[in-house]
């Protein structure tokens, strides 16, 4: 799920700003009792600076569970979050949002992720690139007109790269499945295990 929906955050939301957002994530199946009852986890996927979206997401969430008080045990290790983040060099001092991220300590380390990309594509996707949807900041959370779709030039053709970024991606996970199948190591049960996450 892009996060652009829930972005532009400034401190806390008012009751009006809380009900709409809790109204457009029930749109999406994202209830806590849905979450708390849902087999599979809810995995949140963002172009991530700081994490400070993430962070505003969490407590809102945190405090919709609360007032629905339903198993936060359970849920918590039902969300995901997934950071697309800018490629830098590898050291000890390298800033990794999740590290300085006080709410990440309360989910488990493995439901935090990235995936590193080169800076001209980060920048791309976080900067230039066509959105499918506009903005949807909290002030036109209650507004009607933002749920109807974008039918212009530049929206069908960012839709026909976003589709073909997701073949891209799938065609070379298929590759890298295949790949890893063929090596003797793959008769051990761990990188099976692994392949398997994959598919």
């Amino acid at each position: 799920m892009s996060l652009s929906a829930i972005n532009a955050w400034m401190g806390f939301l008012d009751q009006r700003e809380t009900e709409r957002l809790r109204t457009n994530m029930a749109a999406l199946g994202l209830t806590p009792h849905r979450l708390a009852r849902g087999g599979r986890p809810a995995v949140f996927v963002d172009i991530v600076s700081s994490g400070g979206t993430y962070e505003r997401l969490y407590e809102e969430l945190r405090r919709w569970i609360s007032d629905e008080r339903e198993t936060w045990d359970v849920i918590r290790r039902k969300l995901r979050f997934l950071g697309l983040t800018c490629r830098k060099r590898t050291s000890p001092n390298t800033f990794r949002w999740q590290q300085h991220a006080e709410w990440a300590e309360e989910i488990p380390a493995s439901a935090i992720g990235n995936v590193s990309l080169e800076a001209g594509v980060y920048s791309y996707f976080a900067d230039r690139q066509t959105k499918l949807t506009r903005s949807f900041a909290r002030w036109s959370w209650a507004d009607p007109s933002v749920a109807a779709p974008d039918h212009g030039q530049r929206t069908r053709q960012a839709l026909a790269e976003a589709v073909a970024v997701a073949e891209a991606g799938r065609t070379n996970r298929d590759r890298l499945v295949r790949a890893i199948a063929a090596e003797p190591a793959f008769a051990e049960p761990w990188l099976r295990s692994a392949v398997n996450q994959l598919r």
